[in-house]
């Protein structure tokens, strides 16, 4: 007879349990009770108590911690100072690749970087039953009243040189009926600014509402302005940073059977391939991600956020399409990104997570704007060793040597059998066959 899984039941007040208690409900429904389940769970908690303490209450319903790898790339020259930028990623050979990419414009000038705006965009969103213009004399109105309210947020950032840019009243009506906006720009100075930002929006749409019930121009209708969110945008299309690197066409060179001028017509091909086919154009940024989400995520910002925003940024145009470009003028090789980042480095887990303020320590505890140039600069750099890859060796060379590592780890591979299986396949072909049927021959 069959075995049938026992159904697992649903939990109520689960939030409310203790850690322990927690675990023990998991392991009951959904783990077979296994104790080395268990164990595994336990395994990845902090010795320090205080320390697992702090990680437990990042966010709710903890049971344990998710490692991933805190890697360095070394070497990177840009705007004329060396950086050693912390990656946290689990992606075999993109730290390596970066790290080669960094050394090899180090020698050619290094990379150049610069913010070129850094505005941040929130927005009310309500539905109106009136006329714009009897709408918009009302905004214009209070406008003064929505900016006084919000003085008690502001005045720190202001202070800092932040806060509120402009706030305008957009008409969205022709592509939904009744729908408008209060769309407001921001200058969030160091700090991502999500609370500030959000905090702004919710005491506007507050005024909004009130002024709107009280206005005696309104008809009954009209004063039921109704508030459907306020909430901050991810798409940051005028918060730009600019990293690019340049050299001339014959120095580009690193292998006697291929020329700086062939390198940079087959690179600029790629390129220019991504930045007309949408299948390649997603590879192509995923590739740039991998170096920017690595440093994102060790700097404790938002990489969910960036890789919205920047993906969006990607399809402006009405397609996707690459987020790099290259080209060779008067015998000059050129590459660059422009890319909207909102980054942060005071706030959130920046004070809080001990990693991620080592990080920032080893950038020199940089300001949003330097981390933003540190991070674009990482994509360029990431883009450009895979682009490399592709059009030389091939992609899966570097990428399959961190994956052989990978599947000995796997196969707990003792050090003398790592060092063998290492030197057999620099003359044989890596696949995860392969290299366990290698691994057998030389265990018997």
């Amino acid at each position: 007879m069959k075995h049938r899984k026992k159904m697992s039941k649903p939990v109520s007040g689960f939030s409310r349990l203790s850690k322990t208690e927690k675990i023990n409900w998991l392991a009951e429904n959904y783990l077979q009770s296994n104790p080395a389940a268990i164990s595994t769970i336990k395994q990845y908690w902090n010795t320090d108590e205080q320390l697992q303490k702090l990680h437990d209450e990042f966010i709710e319903n903890t049971v344990s911690n998710f490692y991933l790898p805190l890697g360095i790339a070394p070497n990177f020259l840009i705007n004329e100072s060396y950086f050693a930028i912390p990656m946290a990623i689990e992606e075999s050979s993109v730290v390596a690749a970066a790290s080669k990419a960094a050394k090899f414009w180090s020698e050619r000038g290094g990379f150049k970087a610069k913010v070129l705006n850094t505005k941040k965009i929130g927005q009310v969103h309500f539905t109106f039953k009136g006329s714009f213009s009897k709408l918009n004399k009302l905004f214009q109105e209070i406008k003064p009243e929505l900016l006084e309210a919000v003085k008690p947020i502001t005045r720190n950032m202001e202070k800092r040189g932040g806060g509120i840019l402009n706030i305008d009243l957009i008409d969205k009506t022709a592509e939904l009926e009744n729908y408008y906006q209060l769309f407001v720009k921001f200058d969030t100075r160091d700090s991502m600014g999500a609370n500030f930002i959000n905090s702004c929006l919710e005491k506007f749409a507050e005024v909004l509402q009130e002024k709107a019930k009280a206005h005696d121009d309104f008809s009954t209708e009209e004063k039921d302005l109704q508030i459907i969110m306020s909430i901050l945008s991810n798409y940051v299309p005028e918060c730009i940073v600019r990293a690019e690197v340049s050299c001339p066409v014959e120095d580009l060179s690193e292998d006697t059977n291929m020329s700086g001028e062939e390198f940079a017509d087959k690179f600029i091909q790629a390129v220019r391939i991504a930045e007309i086919e949408p299948y390649r154009a997603v590879t192509h940024n995923k590739g740039v991600m991998n170096g920017i989400d690595a440093v994102v995520l060790a700097t404790g910002n938002d990489f969910r956020a960036v890789e919205a925003g920047i993906h969006a940024y990607a399809s402006r145009s009405g397609q996707y399409t690459s987020l790099t470009h290259a080209k060779v003028e008067n015998g000059v090789f050129k590459f660059w990104i422009e890319i909207p980042l909102a980054l942060g480095t005071v706030g959130g887990l920046t004070s809080l997570h001990p990693l991620v303020k080592l990080a920032l320590d080893i950038l020199q505890r940089p300001s949003a704007e330097k981390l933003m140039e540190v991070t674009a600069v990482a994509g360029l750099a990431q883009n450009f060793a895979a682009i490399r890859s592709l059009i030389t060796t091939g992609i899966q060379q570097g990428h399959m040597k961190m994956h052989l590592m990978n599947i000995l780890n796997q196969h707990k591979a003792t050090e003398e059998e790592k060092t063998e299986m290492v030197e057999f396949f620099t003359h044989h072909t890596i696949t995860h066959s392969s290299v366990i049927e290698q691994l057998e021959k030389l265990r018997s």
